[in-house]
């Protein structure tokens, strides 16, 4: 030992932060030994790196670097060494000290003023805390170091309250030791038996398996006469596939890594291999899965990207890194530097993670739109899988809503087996038509059968049958595609020019029609004033008597349903009730309501009507009971 020794002791805020640390960050404390590992890594990159730059060091030996984990159950300690590049007592006291010149009253009174767990942000990135992480589980702590390079070394320790002590230590090796004395186990605490062989395994495995360095720990083999024979276990796999380039790893690595991080026993679908350089680098491996989860739907599903700083592993499920919508892609990124919280487990929303998304939101889609050109059986199978969760993202990522929109794969009165893209329908549009027409419904059958798709389907006019409840949200969003507005049939007047039989209504045949009708519309209008807010002829019917349709920026009725099981209190929205003019039952009823207008069964002829017409949309009636009885009552008089 050396006669410069020192003990401190820990300001008063320092003491305030360090307990914040140990007890209130980390939400689970086996990370304690993720971050001794990484720092562990981040020495032997040092070594690594001044090694080629320093002739002074020049002849180290750096062909077995390396992180050792010793356990000594004895003496109740565990130990993480490695042989990197060390520091010096300056250094140390710098590095580590970063605490303590964090530990500040104004940091304090921030903390104070929030009185919330994302105040520990406000340290992200400063060196030392996360070493400290190291007293949720220990009583002491003992570190010591040599800077490669130097004679003496220096050893760290304190018990984390009140003070610590430093002095010069002569005759340790190049590197860093970090040794805690452990705390007892203590299940209700959250505090493991880190004593344990296989608890340390576990840890490594899940938190550093693809750390570059070897992670050594002693272990006993049984001879073939029982006899306990010492070895060394690499712990950790060291594989990172992202980080090898793309030429190098094959299908079968791929698909074994996917499945490894999936828990699926299916091989992906498509797999995005990429890596972005410059100011701010990272790696990130991604694959869209060929059959949807079980939970796609469920609230608790989060996006599937796991989250890497120099191969540690940070969190699953990675939030700021995917959209909601594209919850189903599986994968990790890796990222060169990146600021993090204390704990390493909540990400800084910074602008270097909302590039991060972009971009690899950008790439998904991409791949996804390759696919559609090059291998539309594949496609078609993901559509199927994942389709309905990609329209959530026409609702929610306005910024990609072009790229998302030329996905949309959907079916058409077109063909009845294959479904159409947006793209493929504006190629097939006929002269003069300008808008894209649709349909919501709840089928394809109850679609077809609507009479609203009378006149079109007479016309020869595409629809697009759209059967996922999502469609009536994000039809309502979306505005146009390419240029051409989204139409729905249910909505608005209908003009399609011709009718059925080729011929065209002149104006003076149509104003004619309307002063026929003018009488019956109005008595409609008011007799049925509690339904509807208007009632008038139909350009849309050619055979059904009539049909409800909503002005052109109405809520539909399964949005307003869907609003509603949402707990969102929206007022009740009244349609129009749109009659056939040429239909023999309209015909009749015109003729009667001429006759004698106040007669009763022209009233319950209306109700009948507008009953027939919810009906055929697939609507609820209002009173079904009554719409049963006029119903029978008229016929039992007819038979």
């Amino acid at each position: 030992m050396g006669s410069s020794t020192e003990t401190l002791e820990f300001q008063a805020e320092t003491r305030q932060l360090l307990r914040l640390v140990i007890h209130s960050i980390y939400s689970n404390k086996d990370i304690f030994l993720r971050e001794l590992i990484s720092n562990a890594s981040d020495a032997l990159d040092k070594l690594r790196l001044e090694s080629l730059t320093d002739s002074g060091l020049a002849d180290i030996d750096t062909t077995d670097l390396h992180i050792a984990l010793e356990i000594d159950k004895d003496a109740r300690t565990l130990t993480v060494r490695d042989n990197g590049i060390g520091m010096t007592r300056d250094e140390l006291v710098e590095l580590i000290g970063t605490i303590a010149k964090s530990g500040t009253a104004g940091l304090l009174e921030k903390i104070k003023e929030s009185r919330e767990a994302a105040t520990a942000e406000s340290l992200i990135g400063q060196f030392g805390v996360g070493f400290y992480s190291a007293f949720m589980v220990a009583d002491k702590v003992t570190l010591r170091t040599r800077r490669s390079g130097t004679d003496s070394g220096t050893q760290w320790e304190s018990d984390g309250e009140g003070t610590y002590t430093i002095e010069t230590v002569d005759g340790l090796p190049t590197g860093t030791s970090v040794t805690l004395h452990l705390k007892p186990s203590d299940s209700e605490d959250g505090l493991a038996d880190y004593l344990s062989e296989s608890k340390i395994r576990q840890i490594v495995k899940r938190y550093s398996d693809f750390i570059r360095w070897p992670i050594k720990m002693a272990a006993e083999r049984t001879g073939t006469e029982g006899e306990a024979t010492p070895d060394v276990d690499t712990l950790n796999s060291m594989k990172a596939l992202w980080a090898r380039p793309r030429a190098e790893v094959t299908a079968d690595e791929y698909n074994e890594f996917y499945q490894q991080i999936s828990h699926d026993w299916l091989p992906p679908a498509e797999t995005i291999h990429m890596r972005a350089e410059g100011t701010f680098e990272y790696e990130a491996l991604l694959f869209i899965p060929s059959q949807a989860p079980f939970d796609l739907f469920s609230r608790e599903t989060k996006p599937g990207v796991q989250l890497y700083v120099k191969r540690v592993f940070i969190m699953d499920d990675c939030e700021a890194l995917m959209p909601q919508y594209l919850r189903f892609v599986k994968g990790v990124v890796d990222a060169h530097d990146l600021s993090l919280n204390v704990s390493r487990e909540i990400l800084q929303h910074d602008r270097q993670i909302r590039g991060v998304r972009r971009r690899l939101v950008k790439k998904v889609l991409g791949a996804l739109k390759d696919m559609q050109s090059k291998d539309v059986e594949s496609y078609t199978k993901v559509w199927d899988q994942f389709g309905r969760a990609l329209k959530e993202g026409l609702v929610e990522d306005m910024d990609n809503s072009e790229a998302l929109l030329e996905l949309i794969s959907a079916e058409s009165t077109h063909d009845p087996e294959k479904t159409t893209t947006l793209r493929e329908y504006v190629e097939r549009m006929k002269d003069g038509q300008d808008a894209i027409y649709y349909l919501t419904g709840e089928s394809r059958s109850m679609v077809e059968n609507s009479p609203h798709m009378e006149a079109f389907a007479a016309k020869g006019y595409e629809v697009l049958i759209l059967t996922d409840p999502i469609d009536e949200v994000w039809t309502d969003r979306v505005p146009a595609f390419d240029g051409h507005p989204l139409r729905s049939i249910a909505k608005g007047q209908v003009d399609l020019d011709e009718s059925a039989d080729g011929d065209q209504d002149t104006d003076a045949e149509k104003a004619q029609r309307e002063q026929d009708f003018a009488a019956l519309l109005t008595w409609l209008t008011s007799t049925l004033s509690s339904q509807v807010k208007e009632v008038r002829l139909s350009s849309r019917l050619t055979t059904s008597a009539a049909c409800i349709v909503g002005d052109a920026h109405d809520v539909t009725p399964t949005l307003e349903k869907m609003y509603r099981a949402m707990g969102q209190q929206i007022p009740p929205v009244k349609r129009i009730l749109e009659l056939n003019p040429a239909h023999p039952l309209i015909v009749a009823l015109r003729a009667a309501h001429d006759a004698g207008a106040e007669e009763p069964a022209l009233a319950e002829t209306a109700e009948l009507i507008y009953g027939s017409a919810l009906l055929a949309e697939g609507g609820d009636l209002p009173d079904p009971a009554r719409f049963t009885r006029l119903l029978t009552d008229r016929l039992s008089r007819s038979v």
